[in-house]
Parts: C-alpha cells; sequence; structure tokens
C-alpha cells in the first residue's frame, strides 16, 4: 500500500512500532505541520536522520533514511506561543519511496507501508534480552519513574522477538545505517539476535 504527501519528521533516533515518543515542537516548519495533524487526527512519519541536524540551520543538509515509522499522536499542550509538547506512539513502519522538501523545509514523502510483525516467541538463546529489558522496567518501577516518563508502556510484552527487539532499538544509540537497517529487518527473531549481539558488545548483559 503507497500513500501520498505523508509529512515527515527528520530525528536523530528512530521511532518503533508500540514505542514512545516525546517531542517539544518549537521549529515554524514543524508547528504548522502539528497543527495540521492534530486538527485532522491524522498521523506523520518519523525518519532517522543519515545525515544533517534535526534543527534546520542555512548550510546544514539533511540527509533521510528510507525508512521510517508512522506517529499518532496520543497527547500535546501548548504552554506558550510557538510550543507544542507532544506524547506519540509509533503505529506502523514503513519504506520511505520518495521525499521532498518544501519552501521552508519541511519534508513530505511517499511511503509504502510494512506489513506487522509476525508473533514470534523469544527462544531461550535470547532470553538474555528480554530479561535484562524486564529488569529495566522493574528498576523504573521500583524507583517510582511516573508511568508518562517511561519510554515505553504497556503491555510489555517481554515474550515477543519484535517488541523486545524495537524497545532495545530505541534505547540504545544505534548509528544512523545500524536504525535504518533494524527498520527494513522484517524477520523479529534476526532482530533480536542482532540487538543481543550489541548488548554483549556493550557488556549490557
Amino acid at each position: 500500500m503507497t500513500t501520498s504527501n505523508i509529512p515527515l519528521f527528520p530525528l536523530s533516533r528512530a521511532l518503533y512500532p508500540d514505542g514512545i515518543l516525546h517531542l517539544r515542537i518549537f521549529e515554524v516548519r514543524y508547528l504548522d505541520m502539528i497543527k495540521n495533524s492534530i486538527e485532522a487526527g491524522e498521523q506523520f512519519g518519523v525518519v532517522p536522520l543519515l545525515e544533517g541536524s534535526e534543527v534546520r540551520t542555512p548550510t546544514g543538509k539533511e540527509v533521510l533514511a528510507n525508512a521510517g515509522t508512522l506517529a499518532r499522536i496520543d497527547k500535546w499542550d501548548s504552554p506558550m506561543a510557538g510550543l507544542i509538547n507532544l506524547r506519540c506512539t509509533g503505529t506502523t513502519s514503513f519504506r520511505l519511496q520518495a521525499s521532498k522538501q518544501a519552501r521552508y523545509g519541511l519534508w513530505n514523502g511517499q511511503v509504502e507501508l510494512i506489513e506487522p510483525d509476525p508473533i514470534a516467541p523469544i527462544p531461550g538463546a535470547l532470553r538474555a534480552s528480554a530479561n535484562r529489558l524486564g529488569k529495566l522496567i522493574a528498576d523504573m518501577q521500583k524507583d517510582g519513574t511516573p508511568t508518562e516518563a517511561m519510554p515505553m508502556c504497556s503491555p510489555f510484552r517481554l515474550d515477543e522477538c519484535g517488541w523486545v527487539a524495537n524497545r532495545w532499538c530505541e534505547l540504545l544509540m544505534l548509528p544512523p545505517l545500524k536504525q535504518q537497517e533494524m527498520l527494513l529487518d522484517r524477520d523479529p527473531v534476526q532482530r533480536l539476535e542482532n540487538v543481543q549481539k550489541i548488548l554483549t558488545e556493550l557488556r549490557l548483559i
């Protein structure tokens, strides 16, 4: 399925399905985009930056990854003029087929939506990744971290490869090309295998 003219929000980090994203919108190009999304009840696309900065500069050049995830606006507020706070949830991943930057720097793209991950139980060899994530969640809850401030939301599907892999991909500071690779990897078991290798290299498990 291909959808035209999706507004895009380039970020230094990727958003994955079922992920939580908090944004502070202050650039003029995005204020109008977000206001339109709120009024129409429509989603926008979050795409990792391969090159460039999140905040537009006169000499900067933004290079977008060829994959991203649609973001649904769940909550928002505007504490002052020129500022909007958002809490979004990732819904559906997509391949970016084409993109174009408009006059004021706002990106739009033509996307091909990607089918959701099949449910894949976690094999014994990959349980360490799920257990470490479970401990992280338990520690945040024990420390009294407010639900709204947690980087993931319930239900905590610690028995599914795709969910665990996606949450780690959001938590880890992955290089841009690795983020793109993970977004396009449609095998949840393989994706978690790649995540566990990274966790092992970082001595987190």
